[in-house]
C-alpha cells in the first residue's frame, strides 16, 4: 500500500490514537496482502510507543468492514487463489497476522463500529477489547453463507466474546443481526446514535486514558492471558506484574494524589 493512499488513516488526540480504515468505496474490505501487512506493521509500531494509552479502530464511509472480497473468491484470485497449500500459506502469512497483532497488542482497543461488520469485519471488531456500535451497525459471522469457514480466527474470537452457544448459532446460520441484537448478545458494549459514535467512543477512551499507561497495558496483558491460562498461572503472572506496578512512577503519583484528595 503506497504512503500516498494508505489503507489506514491515523490521527492522535493526546494519548489516544484513532485508526480509520480508508476504503469507503470498497466498504473497507480486508482483501489484499498490502492491507494486512499495513495493519500488522502499524499495530507493531503503536505497540512500541509507550505514550499511547488507547486505540480506537473504525471505518470510513457507511461500513466498518465488509470482510473478504467475494469477487476474488469467485475468480479464484487473491486470498482464494492458488493451490490448497498456497491458500493455506496465504492465510497464515496474510490476514491471520491481524488477530495475532491486535490481540497481542497491550494497548486497550475500542472498535467504533460505524456500519456493517461482516465476516472478517465482524471478527475484526471481536479482536478489539471493547465495541461501541452506531445504531446503524450490523453484524454477521457470514462465512457459512459462502460455503467457507472463519479463516481469520473467528472461531476463537467470537465464542470468547459472546459464549459458545451464541457464537455457534451465529456461525452456523450466518444470520445478520442489528446493533440492538448485538447489544443483547453481549457482542457490543454500547449502542449510540450514529452521529455520536466517535464522540462516545472518544469519551470512553478518555475515561480509560485517565489511568496510568503501565497499569493499563499490564491489565490488558493479564486479561488476555487469563482467557486461556490456568488460575495458578494467572496468579503467578499477577504477582509479577504487581511487583512491577508498585515500582512505577505512575503508581506513586496516583497514590500521592489519592492520599492528598482524602485529606481535603
Amino acid at each position: 500500500m503506497s504512503d500516498a493512499n494508505p489503507f489506514l488513516l491515523q490521527s492522535r488526540q493526546g494519548d489516544i490514537v484513532t485508526l480509520t480504515m480508508n476504503r469507503a468505496e470498497e466498504r473497507n474490505a480486508l482483501s489484499t496482502q498490502a492491507q494486512w501487512d499495513e495493519m500488522s506493521q502499524t499495530l507493531e509500531t503503536l505497540k512500541r510507543d509507550a505514550s499511547i494509552k488507547v486505540l480506537i479502530l473504525t471505518g470510513a464511509g457507511s461500513a466498518f468492514s465488509a470482510g473478504g472480497n467475494v469477487k476474488d473468491m469467485r475468480d479464484r484470485k487473491g486470498i482464494a487463489g492458488g493451490t490448497p497449500y498456497q491458500i493455506r500459506n496465504g492465510y497464515l502469512n496474510g490476514i491471520q497476522n491481524i488477530p495475532l497483532s491486535l490481540v497481542d497488542l497491550d494497548i486497550p482497543t475500542i472498535a467504533a463500529v460505524n456500519g456493517p461488520a461482516v465476516g472478517a469485519g465482524c471478527d475484526l471488531a471481536c479482536m478489539c477489547d471493547i465495541r461501541v456500535a452506531s445504531e446503524k451497525a450490523r453484524f454477521a459471522e457470514s462465512f457459512t453463507k459462502l460455503g467457507i469457514i472463519p479463516g481469520d480466527g473467528g472461531a476463537w474470537l467470537l465464542q470468547r466474546t459472546i459464549g459458545y452457544a451464541k457464537a455457534a448459532e451465529l456461525s452456523f446460520t450466518g444470520d445478520m443481526i442489528d446493533a440492538q441484537q448485538a447489544l443483547q448478545l453481549g457482542l457490543v458494549n454500547h449502542v449510540v446514535p450514529h452521529d455520536r459514535l466517535m464522540a462516545e467512543a472518544t469519551a470512553l477512551a478518555e475515561r480509560i486514558a485517565a489511568n496510568p499507561a503501565p497499569a493499563l497495558r499490564m491489565t490488558k496483558r493479564l486479561l488476555r492471558t487469563a482467557q486461556h491460562a490456568r488460575l495458578a498461572e494467572v496468579l503467578e503472572l499477577s504477582a509479577a506484574l504487581q511487583a512491577l506496578s508498585h515500582h512505577t512512577d505512575e503508581h506513586r503519583q496516583a497514590v500521592d494524589a489519592f492520599v492528598a484528595a482524602m485529606k481535603k
